[in-house]
């Protein structure tokens, strides 16, 4: 079991870091790194990595914050997230809750910073019934995990918290705005990404006044 472990592992590098990636845990691309490469993480804050996969972006936010609790649905993830930080020298920053969106956290909790790599591409039912599947899988219109999150997230921030929310302009940016704005954030587009086929990747801040 160990050797073939070995042989489906893919190895992802980002700076000095690097993932292993098991077979049924989303990979990091163009998405994951544009959020990683823009991830401000100030000296004691904490960290929520909604959706943490490999644990790309818990594990780069470890660096500086004093705690990241990493979250998922995929117990392939959880498994693979827990490995890399280990291997990355964070383990003791890092706390690991297997479970669908906020469901597994008490709600008086409160972070400084949530980070989620949002499912986003619409997609037919069929498509996430696969783990890496629901990574990506965002249902008919690519909204139905990224609703959920919106109207839960403010709940969770602390005074003056931030999300950091990475979405496609196939799911409708301007209603991620609105709903984040109805919760009493402020939200924007931060950044930009365009991709082949009318896509673009679009990396939202959202702000706790």
């Amino acid at each position: 079991m160990n050797w073939q472990m070995r042989c489906y592992t893919k190895k992802v590098f980002f700076g000095d870091f690097i993932f292993d990636v098991l077979p049924d845990v989303y990979e990091p691309a163009e998405d994951s790194f544009l959020i990683a490469e823009n991830l401000v993480v100030n000296a004691g804050e904490s960290v929520l990595d909604m959706g943490t996969g490999c644990g790309i972006l818990g594990i780069v936010a470890a660096k500086k914050a004093s705690m990241v609790l990493a979250v998922d649905i995929n117990p392939h993830a959880i498994r693979c997230a827990r490995k890399n930080a280990k291997s990355n020298k964070v383990e003791d920053k890092m706390f690991f809750l297997l479970g669908d969106l906020f469901s597994p956290i008490k709600v008086n909790v409160k972070f400084n910073l949530i980070t989620f790599n949002a499912p986003y591409l619409p997609s037919e039912p069929c498509e996430s019934e696969t783990w890496v599947g629901r990574a990506w899988a965002g249902g008919i219109n690519g909204r139905e995990v990224i609703d959920r999150f919106v109207c839960d997230a403010a709940k969770y921030l602390g005074k003056n918290g931030r999300i950091l929310l990475l979405q496609s302009t196939l799911a409708d940016v301007r209603r991620t705005l609105n709903l984040l704005q109805a919760s009493g954030l402020e939200a924007d587009t931060l950044l930009k990404l365009d991709l082949p086929f009318f896509e673009t990747l679009v990396l939202i801040e959202a702000k706790k006044p």
